[in-house]
């Protein structure tokens, strides 16, 4: 919708500014047609609010032809081609507003005089068209830079929250409870792999405590802070956790929000390998094609369920926070098929 509809203070300023243009029209009249005071007032004020709005138009010209530099010809040469046409049909608007006019005895020589006034009129149109077209183009541009600036201060406040929420997922009692446990189970029988769990679980609160006030890191960091938590993981559940990997190094510097892919990795520890007695095999792949990234995460599931169970709100914040980044250039598919949980996410591959 036109902006100005969307606010009515908007519309309100942008007719007001058309007052001292009115004026104008009306002195042009006067100084080029010969028109008398009356004659050209009579004119001026209903051609210049029906030009008012017909000059709205160029707002769909305006987002029709963005301003590129590829395309700088065919872009002038369509805005000139408007307002010509514009112009034209003010002029003939005014032509036959005159004529009608002229069924009044004190008008009867309106249309002469304003054919001598029409050339002026017309160069008027052509500017004025042109003019309204800037102000839409500089409107437009701001109103980018406002959704731009709306979109990082989202950005930023999800990356706090997840933030916060990895925070709470992971160092909850429940995840503190488990790698306590198992350190202490270590200790006794094997104090080496306790002493290595202990330093991995500081890397990976260190890591993630100085994320904080990061919008974007490239990829590499993003797995190498999963390999952490992995890591930690793979010390608790042994042999029954196993990782593989297939990363196209073409990815690794695409920019993605801190912590994005973690609470897929921690759905699928959780409910895919240690729901299970036998574990099972974690499967992280990440490919380019052209100028779009694909980072899948797959992990055995009960062929049973729709999904597994409680990793709604961990993969309701991924979806999120692609939205934020991305808006419908990004997309977050999760699937259950053929006993394994698959959730893509297909991004921009943006440095």
């Amino acid at each position: 919708m036109h902006p100005f509809f969307t606010q009515s203070g908007r519309l309100g300023l942008y007719l007001l500014g058309w007052i001292p243009l009115t004026a104008i029209l009306g002195g042009l009249l006067v100084l080029a047609g010969g028109l008398s005071l009356l004659e050209a007032t009579a004119l001026s004020v209903p051609l210049a609010l029906l030009y008012a709005f017909l000059c709205l138009s160029s707002w769909y010209l305006c987002r029709a032809f963005p301003v590129d530099s590829s395309r700088l010809l065919a872009t002038a040469s369509a805005l000139a081609m408007a307002s010509i046409v514009a112009a034209s049909l003010w002029l003939l608007s005014g032509t036959t507003l005159a004529w009608a006019l002229a069924l009044l005895p004190a008008f009867q020589t309106l249309p002469d005089r304003l054919a001598r006034a029409g050339p002026v009129v017309f160069l008027l149109g052509v500017l004025l068209y042109l003019l309204v077209l800037a102000m839409h183009y500089v409107l437009d541009a701001a109103e980018k830079v406002r959704v731009e600036e709306r979109r990082a201060a989202d950005l930023r406040t999800l990356a706090r929250e997840a933030e916060l929420q990895a925070l709470r997922a992971r160092l909850n009692p429940h995840f503190l409870f488990n790698s306590l446990n198992s350190i202490a189970a270590l200790v006794a029988e094997r104090p080496e792999e306790a002493r290595s769990m202990c330093a991995l679980l500081a890397d990976f609160l260190r890591t993630t405590l100085g994320m904080s006030e990061r919008i974007s890191i490239p990829l590499r960091e993003e797995l190498a802070l999963a390999r952490r938590y992995l890591a930690v993981e793979r010390v608790r559940f042994g042999d029954r956790l196993t990782v593989s990997e297939n990363v196209d190094a073409s990815t690794l510097d695409v920019a993605v929000p801190p912590l994005l892919l973690q609470p897929l990795f921690e759905n699928a520890v959780k409910h895919g390998i240690g729901a299970r007695l036998e574990g099972g095999v974690l499967s992280l792949v990440t490919r380019r094609s052209g100028g779009r990234v694909s980072i899948v995460v797959e992990n055995p599931a009960d062929a049973g369920a729709e999904k597994p169970a409680g990793t709604g709100l961990g993969l309701a914040n991924v979806k999120r926070r692609v939205a934020a980044c991305w808006g419908d250039a990004g997309h977050v598919c999760a699937r259950l098929h053929d006993g394994r949980f698959r959730v893509e996410i297909e991004l921009p591959a943006e440095a």
